[in-house]
């Protein structure tokens, strides 16, 4: 184990682009807190660690789903077969998110991990569900750590809210980059109305601009409503009006109406750029070709194949890997703060959460066995995340993040091609 900085494991990386870029106290009994060098929190508790999931099982993110339950489910697995937290197994509750038009399900999701007292929330994975849901979580004292939110109006939004996934300052940096350095100098917008689709689409819309390429279309006010598919024709007609040479399509399950309605228009779709909410598997969807060539982005670096077969592990038909790392990572990350602050409650683990994602420094350790080991010996500890981020800043957010380019084959699957480092 050595000691340094998540920036220069960034810088060691070959081949990146730089960007300038609880519910209660688990029963709230006393002791059970090993020395571990807390940083204080509210007490500690020697009640079992519960992970309760929300994330999408149902509506137009549950391909999500899988990837990102199984990274929950690998580091639980991981982390009881290590001795547990704090002498006891770690239990896992997973709950349906659903998405932003089916808000009523996670807002139920919630009342019942709540009811189970669970100490941290894993999720949501839509910034908008969460925005509907985070203040009755974080107000519980309870932990919420999203592996996916990327709105940039989360950031900093409550001392209890976390995320293990860079915000859109960093992903509309990297997409704004792929486009201008593949030569495009008109671009339309096809976003829907969402928090999301907006904040991500401002952001890389200042970033061409500046560039000097040209936003001709979805500029603010030319969003469709991501209710009604009854205005998909009317936005690629629009769009396709300004004659752009490249489209960015932000969306979630529209985009599998998206597509055949641009492509049918005559549009080239090698020409399109896809995002993290429609970065998926299309083979069984759409005509063999018709994506061929397209690029979209990923937050996150790219999983190693280790990583993948031990997901593989748990989830043996896992076809797609978004934020699995980032959701395993959520897990560890609350699991050693609990540690270390000796206690299993909500306000221990925020407490801590800090310290043990880097931002004060420490060794490496890329286990939670190892980085349990350091911690009982006094040190502080730099956990090096699986999904490439850095340390917790001062928001809550990754402090540093790789943001994935990916590019689609004959089949319409995609594969990855190159990363950009992004820093805040």
């Amino acid at each position: 184990m050595k000691r340094s900085t998540h920036a220069a494991r960034a810088a060691a990386l070959v081949g990146a682009v730089a960007l300038v870029l609880t519910a209660c106290a688990g029963g709230g009994e006393e002791g059970g807190g090993e020395e571990t060098g807390s940083t204080g929190g509210g007490g500690s508790s020697s009640e079992p660690l519960i992970i309760g999931s929300l994330l999408p099982q149902t509506g137009s993110l549950a391909y999500l789903g899988p990837p990102e339950i199984a990274g929950v489910d690998l580091a639980i697995k991981e982390i009881n077969e290590a001795g547990g937290v704090l002498g006891n197994d770690v239990e896992v509750v997973h709950a349906d998110s659903s998405d932003a038009d089916n808000a009523e399900v996670a807002t139920q999701s919630v009342t019942d991990l709540l009811s189970q007292e669970v100490q941290v929330i894993v999720g949501a994975a839509s910034s908008s569900v969460t925005l509907n849901v985070v203040d009755d979580i974080t107000g519980s004292d309870v932990v919420q750590i999203s592996p996916a939110n990327t709105a940039t109006s989360l950031s900093g939004y409550s001392d209890f809210y976390f995320r293990t996934a860079p915000s859109d300052l960093i992903q509309g940096r990297a997409l704004a980059n792929a486009i201008i350095n593949d030569g495009h100098s008109n671009v339309a917008f096809l976003v829907f109305n969402d928090d999301y689709g907006v904040t991500l689409r401002d952001v890389a819309k200042g970033e061409l601009e500046e560039a000097g390429v040209t936003v001709t279309y979805g500029n603010p006010g030319e969003e469709f409503d991501p209710a009604s598919d009854d205005v998909i024709p009317s936005a690629v007609t629009a769009a396709l009006s300004t004659s752009p040479d490249a489209v960015v399509v932000i969306a979630f399950d529209q985009t599998k109406l998206l597509i055949p309605a641009l492509s049918s228009a005559g549009f080239d779709t090698s020409k399109l750029y896809l995002v993290d909410g429609n970065l998926a598997d299309y083979s069984a969807d759409f005509e063999p070709g018709t994506l061929e060539g397209a690029k979209g982005t990923q937050p996150g670096a790219n999983a190693s194949e280790e990583f993948r077969e031990r997901l593989l592990e748990v989830n043996p038909d896992l076809k797609d890997y978004n934020y699995a790392g980032e959701s395993y990572d959520a897990v560890v990350l609350a699991a050693l703060a609990a540690v270390k602050g000796g206690g299993t409650d909500g306000p221990t683990i925020q407490a801590n959460l800090h310290a043990v994602s880097g931002a004060d420094g420490g060794t490496e350790c890329e286990t939670f066995a190892d980085c349990v080991e350091l911690i009982e010996s006094g040190e502080d500890i730099d956990y090096v995340a699986v999904s490439g981020v850095g340390a917790f800043n001062e928001d809550n957010d990754p402090s540093s993040a790789w943001v994935g380019i990916y590019q689609f084959d004959a089949e319409n699957k995609n594969a990855w091609i190159s990363q950009e480092f992004g820093e805040l």
